[in-house]
């Protein structure tokens, strides 16, 4: 794809300011910015704190989204899993009363500030609430080191996890925790060290994941995402950044186009945000969501537009990471 001229692209973009229901990841308002191409809606939103150079990969990911059609979807729903964020046990069933008929729960544990034990009272109310049939993931956000996340695993073993998401920051330490769990058979999925890696098929190749998980905006679009998949031979689930409903149809195209989608995919997380701009926003039903393009309700963009100095604050970042794409 020809980069889109800039000033197009900043034309066509509007930035909008999200409140969160629950804080995640430390975030309580989410902050986008919406891209309308040829194609259709596009979301750029990495994290506040993110560079340059590694924003712009995100802005390739909207651009070509907005601007190209996409590869062909393989189904036209993708079953997607709740996000439990690092609360109190008992706000636990209001968190999952979000997710309609989810079967599977991502939880959230190695939060800062958190201990072990809060995370066995969270996981324990996890699994009460979705009886012995749900299914159960953490994501630790590499808030681990080796002996640690052994020791997690071993107390969080009891509630039958499907599997542990980045328990450990780096490629080596996955690759020794993998080898020391093999025997409680507990998979190990590798996220950071896929998307913010300089060589995502790092992990794959040290044996260090059982699954990836892949995201469509940091990988650079859904193109770029199937080939890190296809190339890595693993089985991968797709996740989402808390986007936007319309970041999250980018990834639902994703998942959508992926020859074997063997799990439910992180693409719920609409359910975390108080406010959107799609309606109606794009949260499960059923347990999944549809394979499909959103549009921005006008009315929401306007009621939810950034302040003017936050948006001038997204204008200059995407007009920084345009011009890095542009010496790409």
């Amino acid at each position: 794809m020809d980069l889109p001229d800039r000033d197009e692209v900043l034309a066509r973009t509007r930035v909008v300011t999200l409140p969160m229901a629950t804080r995640f990841r430390g975030v309580d308002v989410r902050e986008a910015a919406l891209i309308e191409g040829p194609e259709g809606w596009a979301e750029f939103s990495p994290f506040l704190e993110y560079d340059d150079e590694e924003a712009a990969t995100w802005l390739a990911a909207a651009l070509d989204f907005a601007w190209s059609a996409q590869p062909a979807p393989l189904r036209d729903a993708i079953p997607v899993n709740a996000t439990v964020p690092a609360v109190a046990a008992d706000r636990v069933p209001d968190i999952l009363a979000r997710f309609d008929g989810c079967r599977t729960a991502k939880v959230k544990v190695a939060e800062r500030g958190q201990t072990l034990a809060d995370d066995v009272s969270r996981v324990r109310a996890v699994r009460a609430a979705m009886g012995p049939e749900g299914r159960i993931r953490l994501d630790a956000n590499g808030g681990w080191n080796v002996d640690e996340a052994e020791h997690a695993a071993h107390a969080l073993a009891q509630f039958d996890l499907e599997y542990i998401e980045q328990p450990c920051a780096t490629v080596d330490e996955l690759a020794e925790i993998r080898r020391r769990l093999r025997d409680w058979d507990i998979p190990i999925a590798a996220d950071e060290s896929v998307r913010k890696a300089e060589d995502p098929l790092a992990v794959a190749r040290a044996g260090a994941a059982d699954i990836l998980v892949v995201k469509a905006q940091p990988l650079g679009g859904v193109r770029r995402a199937l080939e890190i998949v296809a190339a890595a031979g693993l089985p991968a689930v797709v996740s989402s950044a808390l986007d936007t409903s319309v970041g999250l149809a980018q990834g639902a195209a994703l998942a959508a186009a992926l020859p074997d989608l063997e799990f439910d995919c992180g693409l719920g997380t609409a359910a975390l945000l108080a406010a959107d701009v799609a309606a109606p926003r794009l949260t499960p039903e059923r347990g999944a969501i549809p394979a499909a393009r959103v549009a921005p309700d006008p009315d929401l963009l306007a009621a939810h537009a950034a302040a003017p100095d936050r948006d001038a604050w997204w204008r200059a970042r995407l007009s920084r990471c345009h011009a890095l794409l542009a010496g790409r």
